[in-house]
């Protein structure tokens, strides 16, 4: 495919110069604050799966610089990514720090599925939480195979909501994970009552989940703009001028874990 879109350069830049086989100080560090990641799976047919994963920062646990491990909850019983991995043992990551650095790293490699007590023998400081739904079950142990950064250019700046808005992590509350947030379970009553020949009764239908007001704070009323001038358009022109060449030179965060240094 790199050659036939005459990119086999440009890739092998990448390669050379942003790829690495571990993690390096940075990007361990990096690691160490997220809070949560995208993970992709596959079975050994190819089928896919993404998903996403969370926990306080640490749960995606640097093991060495060549190694991590993330626990697995007790979640909706599907264990759809453990199937997969039991199955295809590649996995991709995917870290997005939204927040603060706008930045993100791809960790792929080769995973398994270890029980807590046989990581924590070998890793005895791994986080433990004894509340319910948030103990691992077991782990997954993801050996890594490439590190490389995603391009901070079209990542969008989050801000985090107070914690008295925010959805809490690790809970078994239906209501509190979304429900039928989409209607999906409301339809299969109807599908299996009319399977059944009759109607579903209407007390026994799953209420419509609607989306989650959040307050929206006042916006103030922009000010009136006065028309730019000539000399304010060519400074910004300048600037356009400035930005474009630091993307093409990779100073817009092309090496912003340093991989470049390995």
């Amino acid at each position: 495919m790199q050659r036939a879109m005459g990119s086999e350069d440009r890739a092998q830049r990448f390669y050379d110069d942003r790829v690495l086989d571990h993690l390096n100080d940075r990007m361990r560090e990096f690691v160490a604050r997220q809070e949560m990641f995208f993970l992709a799976t596959a079975d050994r047919h190819g089928e896919c799966d993404n998903t996403f994963r969370a926990g306080p920062p640490g749960f995606l646990h640097v093991l060495a610089p060549d190694a991590l491990a993330f626990p697995e909850y007790r979640g909706n019983g599907v264990h759809a990514s453990l199937g997969n991995i039991s199955e295809n043992p590649h996995a991709g990551l995917l870290l997005m720090d939204f927040q603060h650095s706008r930045i993100g790293l791809h960790i792929n490699g080769r995973a398994r599925i270890v029980t807590d007590a046989e990581l924590r023998a070998q890793h005895p400081d791994l986080p433990a939480d004894p509340l319910p739904g948030r103990r691992a079950e077991v782990w997954v142990r993801v050996d890594v195979e490439e590190a490389y950064v995603h391009c901070a250019k079209h990542i969008p700046h989050l801000v985090k909501v107070d914690r008295r808005t925010a959805r809490e992590w690790g809970t078994d509350d239906v209501k509190r994970k979304g429900g039928d947030f989409f209607g999906a379970a409301r339809d299969a009553q109807v599908r299996r009552a009319r399977e059944l020949g009759g109607r579903p009764a209407q007390h026994a239908l799953l209420p419509a989940a609607r989306p989650p007001q959040q307050p929206r704070p006042p916006q103030p009323t922009p000010p009136s703009q006065p028309v730019p001038s000539a000399a304010a358009w060519r400074e910004e022109a300048r600037r356009a001028l400035e930005r474009a060449q630091r993307a093409a030179t990779g100073a817009d965060g092309g090496d912003w874990f340093g991989s470049g240094g390995g």
